[in-house]
């Protein structure tokens, strides 16, 4: 049984009077996998910005552990959730053990110099991603799928118990898209990390996650169990178009994919 660890009630936001968001309410207990689906621009970014304060909560609540999050002081906050955002043009000119020291900030003194327990949660992270043997590298001399790993090893020296991810495979071919997917899953097994990942994939999503959120013009249109979302049909509704299912020929107990199609199965 799960432990309520993050809870949104009627969330909105509405700038300049355009509505971005409407009314949305879910909760991840603890240890769950929490995807959010829905087309371009229906505010799932922006949902994500205000569990992780990037954006202040106007309209509804958004409370972590019982405490809304506007209530934390910064390093409070940070050693309860870390994000990890979308891949932007922009790299950090560090290296990779550099840029994951930084990541310690919630547990150092200002102006401390990290110490040797420090130096040990990075090395960890780096072994949890597979990086190890990229520790001295600068972040620009990785591959996209590189770099994505290292962003999520900042996240796990953080030590938080739940880690934001805003479409973390984004840019990537379906190889390192895959082994994001697969660090994802070990980070999420039993007594590990609360996950809650914005996404596009919604194959992964339904393999990966224990509940499914679904945006539509910035409202939720579905939050249950993947097997009630395929049941009810609410895939071909989020995307107004039909999705087909389709087994792979070479692996007939694996799981189906759902793509889109002209006709319903």
């Amino acid at each position: 049984m799960t432990t309520e660890f993050l809870e949104v009630k009627d969330l909105g936001y509405t700038p300049e009077g355009k509505r971005v968001l409407a009314g949305v309410s879910f909760d991840v207990g603890e240890g769950e996998f929490v995807s959010v689906l829905g087309p371009n621009g229906a505010g799932k970014s922006t949902l994500l910005k205000h569990l992780n304060r990037l954006l202040p909560v106007r309209e509804g609540a958004v409370r972590l552990r019982g405490r809304p999050v506007a209530d934390y002081a910064f390093r409070a906050l940070a050693r309860l959730q870390s994000y990890v955002p979308q891949a932007k043009g922009y790299i950090p000119p560090y290296r990779v053990a550099e840029f994951l020291l930084m990541n310690r900030f919630p547990y150092l003194q200002a102006l401390g110099a990290p110490g040797p327990r420090d130096r040990a949660v990075v090395e960890d992270a780096l072994a949890q991603v597979a990086m190890t043997e990229f520790r001295d590298r600068f972040l620009d001399t990785l591959s996209g799928g590189e770099r994505q790993k290292v962003f999520i090893a900042a996240a796990v020296v953080q030590e938080t118990g739940l880690i934001l991810l805003d479409e973390p495979t984004t840019f990537l071919d379906p190889l390192h898209a895959q082994e994001i997917y697969q660090l994802l899953g070990r980070l999420h097994a039993p007594g590990g990390k609360t996950i809650v990942m914005v996404t596009h994939d919604v194959n992964a999503a339904l393999a990966l996650s224990s509940r499914l959120l679904c945006l539509k013009a910035g409202r939720a249109v579905y939050f249950g169990p993947p097997a009630d979302f395929l049941a009810g049909r609410v895939l071909d509704i989020l995307y107004d178009t039909p999705f087909r299912r389709y087994e792979c020929p070479d692996d007939p107990t694996g799981p189906p994919a759902y793509l889109p199609g002209r006709s319903a199965p």
